[in-house]
């Protein structure tokens, strides 16, 4: 028998709270799981069957890192989520902020590493965790160099990463942005009088119960959900605006667009334009020719073992 997803526990983290994400980030999610929270799943199972046990991401298995010629290269790829990460049946990778901070910290005291890129391609995730990632990478980019390598996307959630880092880097069809904050109710209240269920919810305090799926938002529920919304944007904007040395109008007018990559260097989301393969290449070319020479020789033989293992 196949083992199922809690789809209950994701669906808590989708719907019903801020989160930094594109639209179609949102779309997908819902995707795969209104049809299973709705007991639609049978059929779904029946052609694409789980595998009795998810798989592990690499990051599970110690290799959230690699290094080429003293440089760490840390992905930051597919939906950010606040604590662990796997890839689920279809492909999708989940990155934690969790370990990506853990995978940061590491590169840092490595004395071996000169330079820290992160490599990301992610439309964002939840706003929970992602704050305190981005202000951990700020508050350390002066230690070593910390880049932002945008191979091919980072929206939401993955620009306010990209941000805190000591520069952007992107290629010409890659793109930055989507400076906003996001957040979907589902009710299922009419679905339920049609097969028969009924939920009474007993609570002590006026907003226990706002969001609940069992019955429509009340115009107090809208109006704290739109508080909760306003204060995601105001410490999204704000943190670009010092990330970046952008004035925090100049943020607000991106009005959460996406941008492509000169036009991303043009609002100044992002600092140079460069093919990421060719942007790796020349700074593992400079950081080597700044090393003594046995350091050289050190680094060479480690980024030719690298290219043995990818």
């Amino acid at each position: 028998m196949p083992k199922l997803i809690n789809f209950p526990h994701l669906a808590d983290m989708a719907f019903g709270q801020p989160l930094y994400a594109t639209s179609s980030i949102v779309a997908s999610v819902k995707t795969l799981l209104i049809p299973r929270l709705l007991g639609q799943h049978a059929d779904i199972l029946a052609a694409n069957p789980m595998p009795a046990e998810p798989v592990p991401a690499l990051e599970a298995q110690g290799e959230s890192r690699y290094q080429i010629a003293g440089i760490a290269i840390i992905p930051v790829h597919g939906i950010l989520v606040a604590r662990r990460g796997q890839i689920d049946a279809t492909c999708s990778e989940l990155t934690s902020y969790e370990r990506l901070r853990g995978a940061i910290a590491t590169a840092l005291a490595d004395e071996r590493v000169k330079e820290i890129v992160l490599d990301i391609n992610s439309g964002g995730g939840m706003a929970v965790g992602c704050k305190e990632l981005a202000e951990y990478i700020y508050a350390n980019r002066g230690a070593k160099p910390i880049t932002a390598l945008v191979n091919h996307g980072a929206y939401s959630a993955a620009y306010f990463i990209a941000a805190a880092c000591g520069r952007v880097v992107v290629s010409e069809t890659g793109g930055c942005g989507s400076i906003g904050v996001i957040m979907e109710h589902m009710e299922v209240s009419k679905w339920e009088e049609q097969v028969g269920l009924t939920f009474t919810t007993f609570y002590r305090g006026e907003r226990k119960n706002d969001g609940s799926p069992h019955e429509p938002l009340s115009d107090g529920a809208v109006s704290a959900i739109n508080h909760r919304l306003d204060q995601a944007y105001d410490l999204f904007v704000n943190a670009v605006s010092k990330y970046r040395g952008l004035a925090t109008d100049a943020v607000i007018a991106t009005q959460a667009g996406l941008f492509s990559g000169p036009e991303a260097i043009g609002v100044g989301l992002a600092d140079e334009l460069a093919s990421p393969q060719d942007f790796i290449n020349a700074l593992a070319a400079k950081v080597t020719q700044e090393n003594t020479p046995t350091q050289r020789i050190g680094l060479r033989a480690r980024a030719m073992d690298q290219q043995v293992t990818l």
